[in-house]
């Protein structure tokens, strides 16, 4: 067969996986061999399981004590919801309709010598193919009381023939899956990878830090981690496994801080003069907003001396600004730009969606109005011939002040003298794509400024910021009025549907945030949450309440965004809101980063126990931008007493967002600390710097990352194995400062 149609041919029978173990490790899964590959081809990508590496490193998201094989007849005295291992002989099994069209029951009689019980499967179409009476099997699944019998929901199973136990009898790896995937196959295509590559992993770590940190070998490590003997053997892993990732984590930090600081960039130096000029320019400006005489707080001016300072140096600057929603991030970086507009170079700002960023340019734009420095702007919405009168602006050396979106980063895009990048929202861009705006100055790198309304606990921040300089703006701006925050439970809220109706005549807007998705209660632990698809699951809980309000509260204008919807069509709904054409929008936390709306007066939150303290700040921040007294009501019914409760206390309490992040780091359980996830780190999977072993573990690796980075911040030789791992292995993302998944 010639031409297009044997590029489309299947590949032979005839060409095998590697046998080599290390080279299957970046085979892809699908073409691995490996049991339930055909299954991973189709689904694997939705959990980035692309390789039998990223196969490996899927870890448990936590584990089930199954090692006591519990007896049928003792069954009865287990307390429902309880995960049980038994072993049993199938007695009889039957199928048969239910009432939902096309899903079938599959119901086994399971009997040992103290008893029976019933265990059933819904739409489970392969059960009655690998079940038969008379089989021996063991079983595992939460016990489930049904009247007076017991009875287990889709449990899983394997056959008791002597063969290693994957699903109980033993301390079960529990998965996050995805929909078309079952736990079973998933632990049986994990096991048949550490078989045939995890027990070959090369060692990666140098010996000497093996030996001083105590650490247990990479493949043992791998296997702990997924199928433990005990749980002292799974914690010395993930141990390992931590110090791994936080290692990788310091040597991008420390690498990247020795590289930039052995850099050379071009001095960009202002006179003092200029320098008040540019500062009683954005005053006023900032005054003619407010419509009242505003000065700059302390904060701004120490975060300008800085940042002035480090751009007059001949090194580049990378610096970080973080403060709440209107502390005046955007003057702070109006003035860098100016600085550096007025040495007759160019400074541009990237923003993370087309709205962001025309809002950033009409900002700029009024801030630099009097000193005469026009912005240009350059989204991928604008028309042929505004594309084209940018580029020239831009190439021309013309536009000295530039603010687009990831447009900015495309090829066609040039720079006459980059001097400066400011990334607004830095957690949505990765050191990769900083880096593609940076190449585009064309010589010496630019200094780059970077900017965050999410601060990070100072704990964190004495781990973490290894690679960056630190502004703070504390300070709220003048006169703003604060927002009055209460919590409220979901059967008492007509009182404030009716206030939405009265702010709405007053003609102030209302934001309502629903969360991704509503968890069944008593839903089993594999397939239904799992599988569901997260965005997918936003716009479906979105267009559930648009609905349900719109009716409520008509004759009101409602909108509706969330992340399903194209970014021209979610931008075009936030400026209808914007612009009074909608007098309510409900959405999913993408309006969490959205356009200035002074006019919206009340953000209401639902399920807000379900959203980090970070993410209600933010959200909360989105209102009391105007002249008017504005609130924020989070809908929650979590028990009073509880974590879950104390938090949403201390969003009710707080105002600062320095301390709401210390106050979440000490009131957060296990998991991502307010924002590892926003603030522009990669998201560990297994460390977890809120745990002070951790915190000591990410000490120590950031000891050991000076002594293996030579001066230029490159490995020294000798660490090929490791080199290796950082560039193509598991630790490749952590070490290049890729942001957190869908951030």
């Amino acid at each position: 067969m010639t031409g297009p149609a044997s590029a489309r041919r299947r590949p032979s029978r005839a060409e095998r996986p590697p046998a080599d173990p290390v080279a299957l490790l970046d085979t892809p899964v699908g073409a691995s061999g490996l049991p339930g590959a055909t299954v991973l081809r189709r689904v694997g990508s939705r959990l980035d399981v692309r390789t039998v590496r990223d196969l490996l490193f899927h870890l448990p998201r936590r584990y089930e004590d199954l090692r006591e094989l519990r007896r049928l007849g003792d069954l009865v005295w287990v307390a429902p919801g309880t995960p049980i291992s038994s072993r049993a002989r199938v007695r009889e099994i039957r199928v048969e309709p239910t009432f939902r069209r096309r899903v079938q029951r599959t119901t086994a009689l399971l009997e040992d010598e103290t008893g029976t019980i019933t265990a059933t499967w819904f739409g489970r179409r392969f059960i009655e193919r690998r079940l038969h009476e008379g089989d021996a099997v063991v079983v595992s699944g939460k016990v489930k009381a049904f009247g007076h019998r017991i009875t287990l929901d889709n449990p899983d199973f394997q056959p008791d023939d002597g063969s290693a136990l994957l699903h109980a009898g033993r301390i079960v790896p529990i998965y996050r899956l995805t929909a078309g995937l079952t736990a079973a196959r998933l632990r049986v295509a994990v096991r048949g990878a550490l078989d045939r590559a995890g027990l070959a992993y090369p060692e990666y770590l140098p010996g000497p830090i093996v030996e001083t940190e105590a650490l247990p070998g990479i493949a043992a490590s791998i296997e702990a981690a997924h199928f433990p003997e005990g749980f002292d053997s799974r914690d010395l892993a993930l141990r390992r496994l931590a110090f791994d990732e936080l290692l990788a984590l310091q040597l991008g930090m420390v690498g990247r801080r020795r590289q930039r600081g052995r850099s050379a960039a071009v001095a960009i130096a202002a006179d003092d003069a200029r320098d008040r000029e540019i500062r009683e320019a954005l005053r006023l400006a900032i005054g003619r907003h407010a419509g009242r005489h505003v000065d700059l707080t302390d904060d701004q001016h120490t975060a300008m001396d800085e940042i002035r300072g480090d751009l007059a140096r001949p090194i580049p600057m990378l610096r970080l600004v973080q403060g709440d929603v209107g502390s005046g991030k955007t003057a702070v970086a109006g003035h860098a730009l100016a600085l550096v507009a007025s040495t007759g170079r160019q400074g541009a700002l990237l923003a993370p969606t087309d709205l962001l960023a025309r809002q950033h340019a009409a900002t700029l734009g009024a801030l630099l109005e009097d000193l005469r420095i026009p912005v240009t702007l350059l989204t991928g919405s604008l028309s042929a011939e505004g594309r084209r009168n940018a580029l020239g602006a831009i190439a021309s050396g013309q536009a000295t002040v530039v603010v687009g979106t990831h447009a900015l980063l495309q090829e066609a895009v040039g720079f006459a003298d980059l001097g400066l990048v400011v990334v607004d929202e830095q957690h949505r861009f990765g050191v990769e794509q900083r880096g593609l705006l940076e190449a585009k100055s064309g010589g010496l790198p630019p200094h780059v400024l970077l900017m965050t309304a999410t601060p990070i606990p100072r704990t964190l921040g004495q781990v973490l910021y290894a690679d960056l300089d630190v502004s703070d703006l504390r300070t709220p701006p003048e006169g703003r009025i604060p927002i009055r925050t209460a919590i409220r439970r979901p059967g008492d809220l007509d009182r404030l549907w009716e206030f939405v109706r009265e702010q709405a005549t007053a003609g102030h807007r209302t934001f309502v945030v629903v969360p991704l998705i509503d968890e069944p209660a008593g839903t089993a632990e594999d397939e239904t949450v799992e599988g569901i698809d997260l965005v997918e699951a936003g716009a479906i809980a979105a267009e559930a309440e648009a609905e349900r309000l719109g009716g409520l509260l008509a004759p009101l204008r409602v909108g509706m965004v969330h992340g399903r919807m194209r970014p021209a069509d979610r931008d075009a709904e936030m400026a209808r809101f914007r612009d009074g054409d909608l007098q309510v929008l409900i959405g999913t936390t993408v309006v969490e980063v959205g356009v200035d709306v002074p006019e919206a007066t009340v953000m209401i939150v639902e399920g807000a126990d379900r959203f980090g303290l970070a993410q209600l700040h933010q959200l909360r921040g989105r209102v009391g931008r105007g002249t008017q007294e504005s609130y924020c009501v989070l809908v929650s019914d979590v028990p009073e007493g509880t974590t879950g409760y104390e938090r949403l206390l201390a969003v009710e309490r707080l105002r600062d967002g320095f301390a709401l992040a210390e106050a979440d780091f000490a009131l957060r359980g296990e998991g991502d600390v307010l924002g590892l996830a926003q603030s522009g780190l990669p998201q560990l999977r297994i460390a977890s710097l809120q745990r002070a072993d951790h915190r000591d573990l990410a000490t120590r690796a950031r000891t050991h990352a000076e002594a293996l980075l030579d001066e230029r911040g490159s490995l020294r030789a000798g660490h090929e194995g490791l080199e290796h791992e950082l560039r193509v292995g598991w630790l490749a993302r952590v070490w290049a400062g890729e942001p957190a998944s869908g951030a």
